[in-house]
């Protein structure tokens, strides 16, 4: 039994799995696919709105005892390093495993990481975000090629509608995770809160386990398999890494000078230096035509703006998080409301938001390009730190130093309008901006912006000399991001011509 003709993940291309109708009459293969991701993105989300909660808590409280600066650091390359493991990931899905594979294994070791976590002491936490990160950059990719794979190349519109129904199961964990882990590892204990979201993976994986029949010969094999010899080079390349890795962090360890410190300084260095040597091979690779030279190059401006722009907005798991922690009335009706409870705010907004831009940038067709889409995101953005700013300028005079949580709940709304107008814009960008046969390879450099700004943002509490969130903090951010917006509207007549977005 096939799914109806109607349905908007109705397969169209590869053969060898099976059609027959599952949930809300959808193929058996996305039903699993959307399924494992739902409670992927579960265990992630609630494993993030803890993180920086837990890390801040101080030791004889459970938590690490760590400084707000250090915590946001960490917070901002740890999502640095997910994003920075999707480019290795992606190969080794392509290459060497295969899709289902490559799902499979990211899905394992995101659960061990996960149970890392749960486990006490704190020698398992630094191993268990690693196990994650590596996880995720490993799935992720992978999930989405395994998603495309069903459909035929010109079936654009039924790709796109999945696509959209996954982007959705995205928000709707994001909202339920933090609720469900936030309330039990604030209120009860952070290891059983990991825990949950170790459960969470877990059920992720045996759905996963359970449907992979479902999927026939489709993402069995790699797509473009790497010969003997390149599987030779890159394994010789990855252990002389791992060799130079372990020599200089045990010599550290011996001396006894090693510091965590010293991991995430070199995880800043990899946001930095593999974006650099990515645009540096790319620009200059034979097979590129003049014209395509041209796009690749004026895409760097669009690059840096992705930077800037994820660097402010993922400080909403972890800034935004400690001023909820420090400076914000949480209580209500006598029910003190986990901090946690807030990072479902976005993704609810989220929900709420997108359609209105879809309409938007439907009704608007070309008349709006690329550069001013980003430039209306990041003009929300800086509006978000604008609210931020007067929240902590108000701490002055509120008594107790604590405002209304509304000031949050504004500037939630706002960053999930940013993310609305500027992510999808930026990924749609990318792929019409990229040479025929290096799709994947700029869509590498749009997740490492994000890895980029992930260690950009992780560092500017703590470059600033703040102990917590300030007014001037937050202003000074918002000042950034609209001059970068300004700029984007005055440079999107060169922009667009040598884009062609």
């Amino acid at each position: 039994m096939t799914a109806p003709a109607k349905s908007p993940v109705q397969p169209s291309g590869p053969s060898g799995h099976t059609g027959r109708q599952g949930l809300l009459g959808w193929p058996r293969w996305f039903t699993t696919l959307f399924g494992t991701d739902i409670w992927e993105r579960f265990s992630f989300y609630g494993m993030t709105a803890i993180l920086v909660l837990y890390a801040t808590e101080p030791t004889a409280d459970g938590g690490l005892g760590m400084t707000n600066e250090d915590a946001t650091l960490l917070f901002g390359l740890y999502m640095a390093s997910v994003f920075l493991s999707s480019v290795p990931g992606g190969w080794l899905g392509d290459r060497l495993f295969g899709s289902v594979r490559a799902v499979l294994y990211g899905g394992v070791l995101i659960g061990l990481g996960h149970v890392s976590l749960a486990l006490p002491g704190h020698v398992f936490f630094y191993p268990g975000l690693l196990l994650i990160a590596g996880g995720t950059g490993l799935l992720k990719p992978n999930m989405a090629n395994l998603l495309s794979a069903f459909y035929a190349p010109r079936d654009r519109a039924g790709r796109d509608a999945g696509f959209a129904i996954f982007y959705m199961s995205v928000q709707v964990s994001a909202l339920a995770a933090p609720v469900v882990v936030g309330a039990v590892g604030e209120t009860v204990n952070w290891h059983l809160g990991f825990g949950l979201a170790a459960a969470g993976m877990a059920i992720g994986l045996v759905q996963y386990v359970r449907g992979s029949h479902h999927f026939g010969d489709t993402g069995r094999t790699p797509e473009r398999a790497a010969t003997p010899a390149q599987r030779a080079r890159v394994l010789r390349t990855v252990g002389l890494t791992l060799a130079v890795v372990v020599i200089v962090y045990g010599t550290d360890a011996a001396m006894g000078t090693f510091k965590i410190a010293h991991v995430m300084g070199l995880i800043g260095l990899l946001t930095v230096v593999v974006p650099v040597v990515f645009f540096w091979r790319l620009i200059r690779n034979p097979l590129l035509t003049a014209q395509e030279r041209i796009r690749v190059k004026t895409y760097i401006w669009l690059f840096l703006a992705s930077a800037l722009f994820w660097a402010m907005f993922l400080q909403g798991g972890s800034v935004f998080a400690i001023f909820a922690k420090e400076s914000t009335d949480r209580s209500v009706l006598g029910f003190t409301v986990p901090t946690s409870w807030f990072q479902s705010a976005t993704p609810l907004f989220v929900l709420l938001t997108a359609p209105l831009f879809a309409a938007l940038w439907k009704r608007a067709g070309d008349r709006i390009g690329t550069a001013v889409k980003f430039a209306i995101g990041m003009a929300c953005t800086a509006l978000a730190f604008g609210v931020m700013a007067l929240a902590a300028w108000r701490t002055g005079s509120a008594e107790g130093g604590l405002v209304s949580p509304w000031w949050l709940v504004v500037a939630f709304l706002l960053l999930a309008a940013g993310e609305v107008a500027f992510a999808p814009v930026g990924m749609s960008a990318t792929t019409a901006v990229a040479p025929a046969t290096f799709v994947s390879q700029m869509v590498g450099l749009f997740w490492l912006a994000g890895a980029l700004g992930g260690g950009l943002g992780g560092n500017a509490l703590k470059v600033s000399g703040d102990e917590s969130p300030s007014a001037a903090y937050f202003l000074a951010l918002s000042l950034v991001l609209l001059a970068a917006g300004v700029a984007l509207v005055l440079a999107r007549g060169p922009l667009g011509r040598r884009l062609g977005v």
